[in-house]
């Protein structure tokens, strides 16, 4: 058999399965951490319940993936996931879910684990959104998910901290209502509703105008150029302002 025919028999293996997302639908991708809780308290150290340098390795990761071949018009991370919204028009690899779950899942493990110095594997899922409102519900849901884990996280830490064995720790916040879970944080001295709002509302990342100074050697005069940059966002609004938010950005797009 010629090389010719035998790559096109082969072929029809690996691509018989091949799912493209149809022009028109809006795509999401989430990229989680594998094994994360062990990674970032066991092995890495990072401070419970939330850690400023996992944070920013983080946003540089969602930064990373957003600079990677793929035009992206927001990025979005919480905890040990991100969430990117691709531009509606997007045909990379022909839309072919493997390919961006493959190669985002990849992008990320490999970005975070050199800066980290230890091995951090995440996994991509493809959501298939056909409207607008759909993709502002979905990142509504992330952005609730974020508050309900940030104060279900310093609850659980809280008692952790205390000397509560974990399952007892999580017993006692399981089936809590919020407000009794900001109780039990109010009567330690802790007030939910001052903890930072990167860690209750999670942290956006979106194309922005970045002003750069600069010095014109000939005519011999400061000048200041603009050029397109990512912004970070630590100050998310929450609920209705959030969908706004998203919308807006959609529609900017």
């Amino acid at each position: 058999m010629k090389f010719d025919e035998l790559d096109e028999s082969m072929r029809v293996y690996e691509t018989a399965h091949d799912q493209c997302v149809l022009p028109g639908i809006y795509m999401v991708a989430r990229i989680d951490g594998r094994s994360f809780t062990r990674l970032t308290k066991e092995l890495a150290g990072f401070e419970a319940p939330f850690d400023v340098r996992f944070r920013d390795l983080m946003i540089e990761t969602t930064r990373h993936l957003m600079n990677c071949g793929f035009k992206v018009i927001y990025g979005y991370t919480e905890s040990d996931e991100i969430s990117l919204l691709f531009d509606p028009d997007i045909n990379v690899f022909g839309r072919k879910t493997r390919k961006y779950n493959s190669i985002l899942a990849g992008e990320a493990s490999a970005k975070f684990s050199l800066m980290l110095g230890q091995l951090g594997a995440f996994d991509c899922r493809i959501s298939e959104l056909p409207t607008k409102r759909l993709v502002v519900d979905y990142f509504r849901w992330r952005n609730e998910d974020a508050h309900r884990n940030a104060l279900n996280a310093h609850c659980y830490w809280m008692l952790r901290k205390e000397g509560v064995e974990p399952n007892s720790a999580a017993a006692t916040i399981a089936g809590k209502s919020l407000a009794d879970k900001n109780e039990l944080l109010f009567s330690r001295g802790i007030n939910f509703n001052e903890m930072p709002n990167w860690q209750k509302r999670g942290v956006g990342l979106y194309w922005g105008v970045e002003e750069k100074a600069g010095f014109n050697p000939k005519d011999k005069v400061p000048v200041v150029s603009h050029r397109r940059a990512i912004v970070t966002d630590l100050e998310l609004p929450m609920r209705d302002e959030y969908s706004a938010f998203v919308a807006n950005l959609i529609e900017g797009a």
